[in-house]
């Protein structure tokens, strides 16, 4: 792989209404489709009872969002390192980033939804991810494919340390976001956004890299599928098969995205309109998340996991949590939670955007 250019990483092929906010356009719609995986994910629940096809599509979009969360936050992190910053100064705005995101996920984690909250897992994920891209690509590649390869015996080994379970905090909380989580871990997430980094200092575009991601996205996929046809292996969350299973699925949405973007003609101004709301919501992505669990942890509180197909809960977390996006992004600009962290850290944006 080869350094990139911010420039170089924006395609070319999108017309300038979704460009307008001089932002790159490929990482903030794969991050608008990773928060829109999880709003149907969690909403789930609300529809207790739906066709088995439509389960299997609402879980592998819960398994994509979190695989993909982390893969845009190498890309932010290495665009960060591209714009010739002051390492010790930017070391530390990160490191200032992950405990916002710790503190904000513990948190929520008192407000009694039943969403499993992310935010803890990615402010560590940040932590240590951020330093690591320092190294040359050789490094960040080998460092990456070590972890892919060690990530499942890691997690079987330390599944089977009983005295971790009872472990005091705060180390039973990092024993937990980094490798015993039943559902996200450290160990895991963090190949993803090493790969992110390195998809950046390559350059976000059509070539030879894209097509070999595309037979990678459909053979780890299928690996997936075969084991867990056959049982072999084990695919539960954290080892080779599940992981397997998300290298395909981030691999794929990453070749369609970049794809569609490099689009000409009418298939580009098709794809235009399709990726507003997504840069939208990409763009509010932590608002949107706060917002949405702690409307379903009202609802717990007060009604409980529903029985019954509540469509009116649904209704409001997916199509109105993108609605919500659109209009705060489109009339308003920076969503209120990304302008606190960008006050906290040093690095702050107008709340409203210029027009």
């Amino acid at each position: 792989m080869r350094g990139g250019t911010e420039a170089e990483a924006v395609s070319t092929g999108v017309s300038r209404s979704v460009r307008a906010t001089d932002r790159q356009l490929i990482p903030d719609v794969l991050r608008g489709i990773a928060i829109v995986a999880m709003l149907v994910a969690h909403a789930a629940v609300f529809l207790p009872a739906k066709p088995l096809a439509v389960t299997f599509v609402s879980s592998m979009l819960n398994e994509l969002a979190s695989p993909l969360f982390a893969l845009v936050m190498g890309m932010s992190a290495q665009l960060l390192w591209t714009r010739g910053p002051r390492v010790p100064l930017t070391l530390l705005q990160q490191v200032v980033r992950g405990l916002f995101l710790i503190a904000l996920g513990v948190w929520m984690s008192t407000w009694g939804s039943w969403v499993a909250i992310i935010l803890g897992h990615l402010g560590v994920l940040l932590i240590v991810g951020a330093p690591l891209l320092l190294a040359r690509t050789p490094w960040v590649i080998a460092i990456a494919a070590t972890l892919l390869l060690l990530s499942d015996p890691l997690v079987r080994l330390t599944r089977g340390w009983l005295w971790a379970y009872t472990a005091p905090s705060p180390l039973h909380e990092l024993l937990e976001w980094v490798a015993l989580s039943p559902s996200y871990r450290l160990l895991n997430l963090l190949p993803f956004f090493l790969a992110g980094a390195l998809l950046i200092r390559h350059g976000l575009r059509r070539d030879g890299l894209l097509w070999a991601l595309a037979g990678v996205a459909v053979v780890a996929y299928l690996s997936w599928g075969v084991a867990a046809v056959t049982e072999f292996g084990g695919t539960d969350s954290g080892l080779l098969f599940d992981t397997l299973r998300d290298v395909g699925l981030v691999a794929a949405t990453y070749v369609v995205v970049v794809l569609a973007a490099t689009a000409r003609g009418g298939a580009g101004r098709f794809w235009n309109a399709v990726f507003v709301p997504l840069v939208a919501c990409g763009q509010v992505a932590l608002s949107l998340y706060l917002l949405h669990v702690g409307l379903i942890a009202l609802w717990n509180g007060a009604y409980g996991r529903p029985e019954e197909n509540a469509w009116l809960g649904w209704l409001v977390i997916v199509p109105g949590m993108i609605l919500v996006g659109w209009l705060w992004w489109r009339f308003v600009g920076t969503g209120p939670v990304e302008w606190a962290m960008g006050w906290v850290t040093g690095r702050r944006k107008p709340l409203r955007r210029a027009r």
